[in-house]
């Protein structure tokens, strides 16, 4: 007590270099809590984007990860239907599950014959009542800016592209895509430039409700189907969305399901590439994996299926989160380095003050140790005020910055994302911080204490 009482003292003896050690102990931790909070607001967004589209886990054919996007139909899941219901009837994943949809994704061709263009695209066929659902998750509460989806509430033959697909098919003042190079003139009568083979293809694989709309523009896709022939789906393109990356927005094509499945399957069973489930929230996909697996061994083992997490089926979110990690180390380094040579020039400008005082304890009796402990214990004083009065001023500049209601559109992104930080709630970020920088005023006391316990008595006595 009398060493803690010493030391609360000597503090407050220069009152005006304690205050500036604690100004720059409180910046430092409160720089490197809103730092940590605006990467975690970072990993939630993320990892909700990713949840939102690609769910929290995928049933696929075991190999159709690696080897099956090319080949739909070797690698697709038939008895889909089957596993779609059991999953919704089970008991256990009933309580996890808030979303299971199937999906089907296939390379192709899509071509706008009538002004004689076309190139590959990615097929994506979807459940669009079940993917708007999924954009509906937000287990963090998160401000969410994003728009419904294009494709709900619209008919069978309907599709949306990217908008690099729609410059390449000509289609820019249809879709009023910008940045467009000239088109060409394009034939008096639609589908005139249509190849008679094509035509016959379009003409026998095309639904009844795939009847061209007045107004909209009208493309071919022509993809292989199950039995390797070719087969081609007319649809009509309802907008060109820029898909947020260039590579995916020259090559993206969205349908529905059942246009998908015609288009691949044609009159076989139809089957999908994978089925999708989002759970109620992410701490859960250990025990649906669990889940799922015993179901897949036992009731559907015949089948060559395996379940994929979304940090599998999304690379992008771990190294994004790594390169996070990796410059929140480096900064907070940095910050406690500043920390550290500020503390211990602060000890050490306290010990040639109080020379003389040191040599008079040593001269009554206190020991070496005596002198180590009252200086450490000045640091960790330091530290203790700093933390807390670090992480009060963090926690208000949390709630100012995010009742600026900033937003930003973020590599990847079409869509104005949220821009905030998040501290509430971050318990081992906060506490963990905390603790670092009363650690680290600990050991930047640590040598000024050492060599004042180390002083001569009689030198220190004599000290002008």
């Amino acid at each position: 007590m009398n060493t803690v009482s010493l030391a609360w003292r000597n503090l407050l003896r220069n009152r005006r270099r304690s205050l500036m050690t604690l100004i720059a102990m409180v910046l430092g931790l409160m720089a490197i809590l809103l730092f940590g909070g605006y990467i975690r607001d970072i990993n939630y967004a993320i990892q909700t984007d990713c949840v939102k589209t690609t769910g929290h886990l995928q049933i696929q054919h075991k190999d159709y990860f690696r080897f099956g996007s090319g080949n739909p139909a070797a690698y697709g899941i038939a008895n889909y239907e089957r596993i779609l219901k059991a999953v919704k009837q089970d008991p256990e994943l009933a309580e996890l599950v808030t979303v299971v949809t199937p999906t089907l994704q296939f390379g192709g061709i899509a071509g706008n014959f009538s002004a004689g263009v076309s190139r590959t695209v990615w097929v994506n066929g979807s459940v669009v009542e079940d993917q708007a659902h999924m954009r509906l998750w937000n287990d963090y509460g998160r401000r969410i800016l994003s728009k419904h989806l294009s494709l709900a509430g619209t008919p069978l033959d309907s599709a949306v592209i990217g908008t690099g697909v729609a410059r390449v098919l000509q289609l820019c003042s249809a879709l009023s895509v910008p940045d467009c190079p000239p088109e060409a003139a394009k034939p008096a009568a639609d589908g005139a430039a249509l190849d008679n083979d094509i035509a016959a293809l379009a003409t026998r694989t095309t639904a009844p409700e795939a009847a061209a709309t007045p107004g909209q523009p009208r493309i071919e896709i022509l993809a292989t189907n199950s039995r390797g022939a070719p087969n081609v789906s007319a649809v009509n393109v309802l907008r060109a969305e820029f898909q947020g990356v260039k590579e995916l927005d020259d090559v993206s094509v969205s349908l529905h399901l059942s246009q998908a499945q015609r288009l691949i399957f044609g009159a076989a069973p139809p089957q999908v590439t994978a089925i999708v489930l989002q759970l109620k929230h992410t701490a859960q996909i250990p025990q649906a994996r669990k889940r799922l697996e015993t179901l897949l061994s036992t009731t559907f083992k015949d089948e060559s299926l395996a379940v994929i997490d979304y940090e599998t089926l999304n690379p992008f979110y771990g190294q994004t989160l790594a390169m996070f990690n990796a410059i929140f180390s480096f900064i907070s380094v940095l910050i406690g380095a500043i920390v550290l040579f500020t503390v211990t020039n602060t000890m050490s400008m306290a010990i040639i003050e109080r020379t003389v005082e040191i040599g008079t304890l040593r001269a009554i009796g206190l020991r070496q140790r005596g002198i180590r402990a009252m200086f450490v214990t000045e640091g960790i004083m330091l530290g203790c005020f700093g933390a807390v009065l670090g992480l009060g001023a963090a926690m208000a500049g949390e709630r100012l910055f995010n009742l600026l209601h900033l937003s930003w559109i973020p590599p990847g992104r079409v869509e104005q994302v949220a821009l905030s930080v998040r501290l509430t709630g971050e318990n081992t970020l906060m506490i963990g911080s905390a603790v670092a920088l009363v650690i680290v005023a600990a050991l930047s006391a640590i040598l000024p204490a050492a060599r004042a316990a180390r002083m001569n008595i009689v030198d220190a006595l004599r000290h002008v």
